[in-house]
């Protein structure tokens, strides 16, 4: 409290779930007595990204793994240390993970982000959940000519849609019950900087249409405000799902999603990027060793087999829980693999094959397409499919084939005279 912080009191988990639909908080601190995995399920269903830290009294360090693998980030022993509390709620609340790779595709991916990141482009960053999107967006931040100015980040997938609005845009006094006073809103607090929407796709589509007007037009309106506030920011945003068709179900903006998706960068999934798993892994190793006060431990070389052979669903972020529980858990200087408990069951030798063998299958796969049809039908079905990609967009499906968009409409009307049945979003471009 001496640093800042602002405390709340719940005696009970549904007492605490109330709280956190109500007015949110920025860290949880819970006794490992309650049901600790009944809560953070209900946060997710409800979309609440919130980390919980487990406390206890007198607790084994079977108890304490049992916390951990129920969903906490991490587990304090009480009778409370000051210190120690503040210095670990301040690392959990304040996390910042670090940029991590060995891996050449992965390599790849962050010379890409890095030719982009001193330009004013809004990035679209997509990836399965875990990926490590943030960690991406921040890293392009950092090598800006924004990055001494703000980095703010809003989980649009935490926040209840009524209070999104607010959250991004601030509010004037008396704008809504319970508004006791001006707040700024996100954009704001960003001014100068950076500002990241993470899982966008889950904005209400009729909050995007005033997201869409900030980003034009540069300037935003508070809720319950007279007049607009001009900003400076550069909007990066991430997704776990496909934008494309999730504008083609309705649920997004089709002009929201060219507006961000000047540049996109989609990140591989762990079992993608094989080379990244053990440097990673060590690295959350002394990570959770130093942080739960042991002496420097090391993966055992059947540790590695294992995590080398393990799915990954959760990416990076399974990895880190796996391992933080697998430090718990250890006995002796080595981690066996008798403490790593994974959640996700083994990949196949030909999920795992190397990445010359899954390029050598899929252009096998390309071959049998395209052996056996003309140069007329190849050109059609490679028109049609990039038109479908880009929404019935011709302009950009122009861009991308490399002709003009007099072609383009020449070609599509040859295909609905030769009887080719396309689209109502191909028809009408």
């Amino acid at each position: 409290m001496d640093r800042g912080a602002a405390i709340t009191n719940a005696e009970t988990v549904a007492q605490a779930i109330s709280v956190m639909r109500l007015r949110g908080a920025d860290l949880v601190l819970m006794d490992v007595e309650l049901s600790i995995r009944e809560f953070v399920t209900t946060l997710e269903l409800d979309r609440i990204r919130t980390p919980v830290v487990a406390c206890g009294i007198d607790i084994t360090p079977k108890a304490a793994a049992d916390a951990i693998r129920a969903g906490a980030k991490e587990f304090i022993p009480l009778p409370p240390d000051p210190d120690l509390i503040a210095a670990i709620l301040e690392a959990v609340a304040n996390e910042q993970q670090s940029l991590i790779f060995r891996d050449p595709i992965m390599e790849k991916t962050i010379k890409m982000a890095e030719t982009f990141a001193r330009s004013e482009a809004s990035v679209l960053i997509t990836g399965e959940s875990g990926t490590g999107k943030e960690v991406i967006a921040r890293h392009i931040h950092e090598r800006s000519r924004r990055a001494a100015k703000p980095f703010i980040s809003v989980n649009c997938a935490a926040i209840p849609d009524q209070l999104l609005e607010s959250e991004l845009f601030g509010h004037e006094k008396g704008a809504f019950t319970g508004a006791a006073g001006r707040r700024i809103g996100k954009f704001e607090e960003a001014d100068g900087g950076t500002l990241l929407l993470d899982e966008i796709s889950e904005m209400d589509v009729r909050l995007q249409a005033k997201l869409l007007r900030a980003l034009q037009e540069r300037v935003i309106d508070r809720v319950g405000g007279s007049k607009p506030v001009p900003v400076d920011i550069r909007i990066l945003a991430t997704s776990n799902r496909d934008l494309a068709e999730e504008v083609t179900k309705g649920t997004f903006r089709e002009d929201l999603y060219y507006r961000l998706n000047v540049v996109r960068l989609k990140l591989p999934a762990l079992r993608e990027r094989p080379q990244d798993v053990l440097a990673l892994a060590a690295h959350f190793v002394e990570k959770y060793s130093h942080l739960n006060g042991l002496p420097p431990l090391k993966l055992s070389s059947d540790a590695k087999r294992l995590l080398l052979g393990a799915a990954w669903k959760g990416n990076v972020r399974e990895l880190e829980n796996t391992i933080h529980r697998a430090v718990l858990l250890a006995s002796g200087e080595d981690i066996g693999t008798d403490a790593i408990m994974l959640d996700s069951p083994p990949i196949s030798a030909a999920q795992r094959s190397d990445p010359a063998t899954r390029a050598l299958q899929t252009a096998e796969n390309v071959t049998r397409t395209l052996v056996g049809k003309t140069v007329g039908q190849v050109e059609q079905q490679l028109i049609l499919d990039t038109l479908d990609h880009c929404l019935g967009n011709r302009t950009h499906a122009a861009k991308i084939l490399g002709i003009s968009i007099r072609t383009l409409r020449n070609k599509l009307n040859e295909y609905v005279d030769g009887g080719i049945v396309l689209n109502e979003a191909a028809r009408s471009g």
